[in-house]
């Protein structure tokens, strides 16, 4: 470099926020949703099977080939025998007719259906959307990932209903917690990509220095939700909501007399009916408050009016949720109450996740310095 020359930093913008993103064919968006919405319908579909004691009606998983249910008599005749070799047969319907099976069988035939809709729904538009380019090139990996974890969702439903058919009469409630688990969160990323291709850029929605609370905050209500579904599989799966059928106390206290029956200590809150129904209960007040307190916080004057309005949802069907739930105990869990208890939970874990995703920090600009060589003036 000549000594006529000098060096000095330039800003060089990394980032420009509010600069618009590559436009994304409304179709995806369309498809993305209508994904999720079914991801809700199947784990709707899937309480109910559970409620109606369904789940086990079909010992066989034969993907694709079942969809041709049983049509003649002959037919409902083989079907029915297999299921009359199952331990639920054997040791709680025993003597059921044909037609009471045939109750049982159309719940799972369809939660079955439904879910492999799913996956062909998902492929074959993605496959589309992909052969015409109509996909950001950064969202194709992750839309894979989210197919592959539909696959495994599918392998984890068949070993939840294998575990019902070898000696025990009913599913484990581990499994049967970790398939509902993975279902949401199937339904929260479907969700999430759906949000962000509809609204690529953060927007600030809340005063900048309340934002990072707020954030935090509806995080903390998402983990507790999600805890919270866990250990109402948990509870569905053991059957604990048909004992206990008083609120608040339980057993005319505060905890069940039996909470501590089980050895070792620790297995009582996941394995002991009483403790578990009383886990899920504190769990729910917990949630129910922590996300009370993050709707009346988002309904300050200075939020604005979009996270407002979702403020004022989330409160509502919050209290909704808990008095659901306390309904659902006092009769007993009949089945279209469970079924309404869990399909408005899902609802706000949606609600939740919308939520997030709006309390998202903006893109900030950043500049990164980079040297040029200027001439100096003779």
């Amino acid at each position: 470099m000549s000594q006529s020359q000098s060096v000095r930093a330039a800003p060089d913008l990394h980032i420009l926020p509010g600069t618009p993103s590559a436009p994304v064919a409304p179709a995806v968006r369309i498809w993305l949703f209508a994904i999720a919405a079914l991801c809700f319908t199947v784990a709707v579909v899937g309480a109910i099977t559970r409620l109606t004691e369904s789940g086990l009606s079909m010992v066989e998983w034969k993907p694709l080939i079942q969809d041709i249910p049983p049509l003649t008599e002959p037919q409902w005749q083989v079907v029915f025998g297999k299921y009359q070799l199952s331990p639920q047969y054997q040791q709680v319907t025993h003597g059921m007719s044909l037609a009471e099976f045939q109750g049982i069988f159309w719940w799972e035939w369809t939660h079955r259906l439904i879910a492999q809709l799913i996956g062909i729904a998902f492929a074959l538009p993605f496959l589309w959307f992909l052969i015409r380019r109509q996909l950001p090139r950064r969202l194709t990996p992750y839309l894979v990932g989210l197919f592959i974890l539909g696959g495994l969702q599918g392998l984890l439903g068949w070993a939840m209903v294998k575990s019902g058919l070898d000696q025990r009469p009913s599913v484990s409630h581990y499994l049967l917690a970790s398939h509902l688990s993975l279902a949401m969160t199937l339904y929260c990323l479907t969700l999430w990509t759906a949000f962000f291709i509809t609204r690529p850029r953060a927007a600030l929605l809340t005063p900048a220095e309340n934002q990072p609370v707020l954030q935090r905050h509806a995080a903390i209500g998402l983990g507790a939700l999600a805890m919270t579904m866990v250990w109402g599989a948990f509870t569905a799966g053991l059957r604990a909501g048909m004992l206990y059928n008083t609120f608040p106390l339980m057993g005319g206290g505060f905890a069940p007399p039996d909470l501590l029956a089980y050895h070792p200590l620790w297995s009582n809150f996941i394995s002991n009916p009483g403790a578990v129904q009383f886990v899920h209960r504190i769990l729910a007040m917990i949630t129910g408050l922590i996300l009370l307190a993050l709707a009346l916080r988002l309904r300050a004057p200075a939020v604005a009016p979009e996270l407002r309005k979702l403020a004022t949802l989330m409160f509502g069907i919050v209290a909704l949720q808990i008095g659901l739930g306390i309904e659902t105990v006092l009769n007993q869990v009949p089945v279209w109450l469970g079924a309404l208890h869990q399909a408005n939970a899902i609802f706000l874990l949606g609600l939740t996740v919308r939520t997030l995703f709006l309390l998202r920090a903006p893109a900030t600009a950043k500049f990164r310095p980079r040297l040029i060589v200027t001439k100096d003036a003779p």
